[in-house]
């Protein structure tokens, strides 16, 4: 990724925005040394709805339908000692 100092990003701007929405590249801005901001391009959706970008961004690595914990663990199955 490329960094940038904040003088050089004032003086460039518009030059350095082009280049990130062509490129694709984020570029960090520093300050004293010190990264204080990101440039990254937009988002190229197509969706309707901002959930829709995210299909194809999850990996399923284990069962999603049974419980984390076993039932035997929840309270509710317990039975009450009198």
């Amino acid at each position: 990724m490329r960094a940038l100092k904040a003088s050089e990003f004032k003086a460039k701007c518009l030059a350095i925005l082009d280049e990130v929405d062509r490129t694709g590249e984020p570029v960090t801005i520093l300050k004293r040394g010190r990264p204080v901001a990101r440039v990254i391009p937009e988002p190229r959706a197509t969706a309707r709805y901002a959930q829709e970008t995210l299909a194809g961004t999850v990996e399923i690595l284990g069962d999603i339908v049974s419980p984390a914990v076993p039932t035997t663990a929840w309270k509710v199955n317990r039975q009450r000692k009198r």
